[in-house]
């Protein structure tokens, strides 16, 4: 290990230690994972000790990412069943087929007018890059108990299922830029390869390693920490063997926790065994500490080094696509549901952007798109203004709205925001749910 990677590790334990000593006093303030990882990051990258840089350390930088991403992508899918878009689903199902290809579709015109010189296909990678949501980055919305289970169950399925449905208009959108490699394949070739290819090695070794789980649990071959270990394993075996065929890891390990997950839920564990009740538990947790420790990367290589160069259309465009762009999709995906103004306002403001643009942005640095010195900075001030405002604001706009709800359900009967769905199992997003 040569002495710059030695530092940038003692750098990054460091500061892991640091936040973890005092994880539980900070789990009752405003102050959120993605906050102190995010700042001190800036403060160890290129403008502060220099401890690390993308142009030094860019392949454990993309991996670590790309990493956490798999692993959440995997995990969040595992815990989706076909209740949460039914009946009173009908809030997710809204916010995934109506809001985020509206929400797509408004951050790319709302570049246009800001960025003369990108061409139209590198607008619409910026709302791409954008759209998904990371819940983990405005906790307490979506896990409070002041607020309705209606609303909490909506944001947490659909930050759960955003980022993988992003993933193929991003591709597409990609493969369209001139000069990117992926154009080079055409975008014949990317859809072939990257949707339906990645697609069906996801769904088949996701499918087959459940159902090899449930067979060890029924027969009790395996113990409780190794049937943990079958969940990371398979995860990264989907991205790897999409990956090898030229495909994208990505779409293989949200297809594959899918059909892990569905083969889990059509067997049995072994009576007496409770150690094999949670078997993602340990991905989760994995996945959680590797997407902390990329806000500490994102903090350092992207947010720090644009913050010495903020311009007015960077700033203007990160505070609309975080109103304008995921509020009006929102209040659109939504109309004739009965929800009140209130409602879609919390819905809408608690749109935090997170892992899954971290992780984008960077590819399309790894991809060479021509734009990337506008795009970056764009994304990566987004990103930073949404970890600092949905983080601080989580709490207190958790408590105004619990306290209208209150006011109001009590002195009105079938209030829509009232009927109450049975949740999904917690999702704990990119991790830093758990390690807030």
């Amino acid at each position: 290990m040569s002495g710059g990677s030695a530092w940038t590790g003692a750098a990054v334990a460091a500061v892991t230690v640091g936040y973890a000593l005092f994880s539980r006093r900070l789990s009752t303030t405003p102050v959120s994972a993605p906050m102190v990882f995010t700042g001190f990051g800036v403060l160890i990258g290129p403008v502060g000790l220099d401890v690390l840089d993308l142009g030094r350390d860019a392949g454990p930088v993309l991996t670590l990412i790309e990493a956490a991403l798999a692993l959440l992508l995997f995990t969040d899918a595992m815990t989706v069943r076909g209740r949460d878009l039914r009946t009173d689903g009908f809030l997710p199902l809204r916010l995934l087929v109506i809001g985020l290809p509206l929400s797509i579709a408004a951050g790319w015109l709302l570049a246009v007018p800001l960025f003369p010189g990108l061409t139209m296909w590198e607008f619409a990678l910026l709302g791409a890059v954008l759209a998904p949501t990371d819940a983990a980055l405005g906790k307490t919305a979506a896990s409070s108990p002041r607020v309705p289970v209606l609303v909490r169950h909506g944001l947490n399925v659909e930050s759960g299922l955003n980022d993988g449905l992003v993933l193929p208009f991003f591709l597409l959108f990609l493969a369209a830029v001139p000069g990117t490699l992926a154009s080079e394949e055409g975008a014949d070739r990317v859809f072939w390869r990257a949707l339906i290819v990645s697609t069906a090695v996801g769904l088949v070794l996701g499918w087959a390693g459940g159902r090899l789980l449930v067979l060890a649990r029924a027969r009790d071959w395996a113990t409780g920490e190794w049937q943990q270990v079958v969940v990371l394993a398979v995860a990264f075996c989907a991205y790897g063997v999409a990956t090898g065929v030229d495909g994208s890891g990505f779409i293989a390990t949200w297809t594959g926790g899918f059909a892990f997950g569905a083969a889990l839920r059509k067997g049995r564990p072994a009576k007496g065994r409770p150690d094999g009740e949670r078997p993602a538990d340990l991905a989760e947790y994995v996945g959680g500490l590797l997407g902390t420790l990329s806000f500490l990367v994102f903090g350092a290589v992207l947010l720090g080094p644009v913050l010495e160069h903020l311009n007015w259309r960077t700033l203007t465009y990160a505070v609309l696509s975080l109103t304008v762009v995921r509020m009006l999709p929102v209040a659109l995906a939504l109309i004739g549901t009965g929800m009140r103004l209130p409602t879609l306002a919390y819905i809408g403001w608690f749109g935090p952007r997170g892992l899954a643009s971290v992780t984008l942005g960077l590819l399309l640095v790894e991809d060479h798109v021509p734009g990337t010195a506008v795009l970056g900075p764009v994304i990566a001030v987004t990103i930073g203004l949404s970890i600092l405002l949905h983080g601080m604001s989580a709490p207190y706009f958790a408590n105004l709205y619990g306290n209208w709800y209150d006011a109001v359900e009590a002195d009105t009967p079938g209030l829509r925001e009232a009927r109450g769905t049975s949740e999904a199992s917690p999702r704990h997003h990119a991790g830093t749910r758990r390690l807030r």
